[in-house]
């Protein structure tokens, strides 16, 4: 375990960032914007990872205060940045990538969770790389006596293809791990592309390093369906962004289609693959619920309304 190992010890060597060490430090990065309750669960999760080695940036992007949510978790190394005004999740996380301090940088947003084994296998696998990702579990939950409960589950597995992810992504950004060197080198977050950040940031950065799949769904992903049934200005919208996508990488005229019918697509379909399925599929319940949970809670917070 890193714990008994000796703060000098050196891994292997990294063709992009030179000897890694056993146990490097990372940066978790989390943008929140008035969803304190997911937020708390998030921190649960991590307060459980079995890898210690990180500090935690939230970068409140203009959202109700969650100072009191970060305070119930003093053995974690927390910075909380305060911004007044609502820029969008794309600046709050550049904000918290220039606000980090260590060599790794952890993307996650406030309402995806990680299993208490993720941090260590995926600082594991970037031995052998420079950029990590991990497969996931897509969940849809409801509130059940003021708490998150999972309704239902899907296995998000997918062999990595570079080729293939220039026509869909199944790059899941929440969880995924990669040295903060890498922005020197291809710049920040684009916010011009809005929806589609994490797929142009894949693709940036897959064209400059070494890119590896974890093939264990270590990640929770926290999907409504009401979110793909989006309106004429929100579809007109993100056509409008993803032709920026397009335009930016070559990738040609890709149609805006509904998540769930892109999965069955032929040419998606066959990329599925096999991955460890660790989740019990219990609940993560937050200190911050337990102090709360006498309250009336209002599901605005959980984001499902």
């Amino acid at each position: 375990m890193c714990a008994s190992t000796p703060a000098d010890a050196k891994g292997k060597t990294s063709a992009r960032g030179g000897e890694l060490m056993l146990c490097p430090s990372v940066s978790v990065v989390i943008p929140t914007y008035n969803r304190p309750y997911p937020l708390a669960e998030l921190l649960e999760a991590l307060s459980r990872q079995t890898y210690r080695h990180f500090e935690v940036i939230i970068v409140n992007d203009g959202g109700i205060p969650v100072h009191d949510v970060a305070a119930l978790y003093p053995e974690l190394d927390i910075r909380l940045i305060d911004r007044r005004d609502n820029e969008g999740h794309v600046a709050a996380r550049n904000i918290g990538v220039k606000e980090a301090r260590n060599d790794l940088i952890m993307l996650c947003d406030d309402d995806d969770l990680v299993l208490p084994c993720h941090l260590e296998r995926m600082v594991t696998a970037l031995r052998d790389a420079d950029f990590a990702y991990a497969d996931a579990e897509i969940v849809q939950y409801r509130v059940e006596n003021d708490q998150r409960v999972p309704s239902a589950r899907f296995l998000f597995a997918y062999e990595y293809d570079l080729e293939a992810m220039r026509t869909f992504s199944t790059y899941v950004p929440s969880g995924s791990v990669y040295r903060k060197s890498l922005h020197d080198e291809i710049g920040c977050f684009d916010p011009t592309v809005h929806h589609y950040w994490d797929w142009d940031f894949f693709l940036r950065a897959a064209s400059v390093c070494r890119v590896t799949r974890v093939a264990a769904a270590t990640v929770l992903y926290a999907f409504s369906p009401d979110g793909d049934n989006v309106s004429r200005h929100m579809s007109d919208k993100r056509r409008h962004y993803l032709r920026r996508l397009c335009e930016k990488h070559g990738l040609g005229d890709l149609p805006v289609k509904n998540f769930w019918l892109l999965l069955d697509e032929p040419e998606v379909a066959k990329r599925r693959a096999k991955s460890e399925v660790i989740w019990d599929g219990k609940p993560i319940v937050s200190r911050f619920w337990m102090q709360k949970k006498q309250d009336g809670v209002d599901k605005r917070f959980w984001g499902l309304l």
